[in-house]
């Protein structure tokens, strides 16, 4: 026989189940009402840099301001491929966001690659970079890249001025030649450092660190964040101080992605990726001191290449200026604006 305080307990749970059950539909049906738009953020810049630290902000930021509408994953340090398959990934939508330099676009685009720093030399200062990238023609580089390659630049990034590291002494151009030095996989840039008399040597750029240590390079050139990030100084303990190339990074939104979006959405991406990344490129501007005295720490010995032989590096390469510029008028016209910004 059925205990009468078993019995209505029994009746409550079942009360409960049901309402709860009745309830489910609605539930369900408001969950459907409001699409998700997946937002895969890969790129290969190292976990705890200023621009990885920079995604992750941006990836809260439009998950908790979307109201749960975008979902953000953010993958760092080439976790779903290199910067070959991460550049690809955002121009057919199979990622829908990475980050590179503009200078990745020579073949394509080659007056946005300008913007990307190539050939070396072309960027003076920070104050000449915000007036470039800040300015009319960061946002025209923007249009024709939506153009020409399927994505949009939200905003501008930046890994800062590059130097060189490498596991010889770097104390003048003398010391440069037959340095097998590790270059982008771009014809401006063997050719930059071919004028200098090394031995430029392409390679994908996860394959540094591994490179440096069997011996197939002597060096690469880089910024004092990645050194440490990647740990390149394990392998490369001197770093001469050059600033040949300044490496601004375009957040690259894959443009039918960010079109699918409803415009509030739209405008979310763009402002709060402009409002990240001005940031980061605060940061990084104010910590690059302190990451190098880190290095020091480390064991790597810092030279500064005295101003004679910077202005002769400068000078050897300068002719790349018009060869550069050969790839169409519009080419040669955004060099002769960005240099007049300067």
């Amino acid at each position: 026989m059925t205990n009468p305080t078993e019995f209505r307990h029994t009746r409550r749970a079942f009360l409960a189940t049901g309402t709860a059950a009745l309830a489910m539909p609605a539930i369900a049906t408001r969950g459907l009402a409001q699409q998700v738009w997946t937002c895969r953020i890969a790129h290969t810049e190292g976990v705890g840099t200023p621009i990885t630290n920079a995604f992750e902000a941006w990836a809260q930021t439009l998950n908790s301001e979307s109201g749960g509408r975008i979902d953000a994953q953010h993958f760092p340090a080439a976790q779903l491929g290199g910067l070959t398959e991460a550049l690809e990934g955002s121009r057919i939508g199979t990622i829908q966001v990475t980050t590179a330099g503009p200078d990745m676009e020579e073949t394509i685009a080659p007056e946005i690659a300008a913007l990307g720093g190539a050939p070396g030399f072309i960027y003076k200062n920070d104050a000449h970079v915000d007036a470039v990238l800040q300015g009319e023609l960061g946002q025209r580089a923007s249009q024709i890249a939506r153009e020409k390659t399927g994505v949009e630049f939200v905003a501008y990034g930046e890994t800062g001025f590059r130097h060189i590291l490498s596991k010889t002494p770097v104390h003048s151009l003398d010391d440069l030649q037959g340095l097998k030095i590790r270059v982008p996989q771009l014809r401006i840039w063997v050719d930059f450092w071919a004028l200098l008399g090394t031995a430029p040597t392409p390679l994908p750029y996860s394959e540094q660190y591994s490179a440096l240590s069997t011996g197939i390079i002597d060096a690469i050139e880089s910024d004092v964040f990645s050194v440490e990030g990647f740990r390149f100084y394990e392998q490369a303990r001197h770093m001469t101080m050059t600033g040949h190339w300044f490496l601004p990074k375009a957040v690259r939104v894959n443009a039918a992605w960010l079109d699918s979006l409803p415009d509030d959405l739209q405008d979310l991406v763009r402002s709060s990726a402009q409002e990240a990344f001005a940031e980061q490129r605060r940061v990084n501007r104010s910590l690059a001191d302190e990451t190098l005295e880190r290095l020091k720490e480390q064991g790597v010995e810092v030279f500064e290449l005295p101003g004679d032989q910077l202005a002769e590096m400068e000078s050897r390469t300068e002719e790349l200026f018009d060869r550069f510029g050969e790839a169409s008028p519009e080419t040669a016209e955004m060099i002769a604006a960005i240099r007049a910004l300067g």
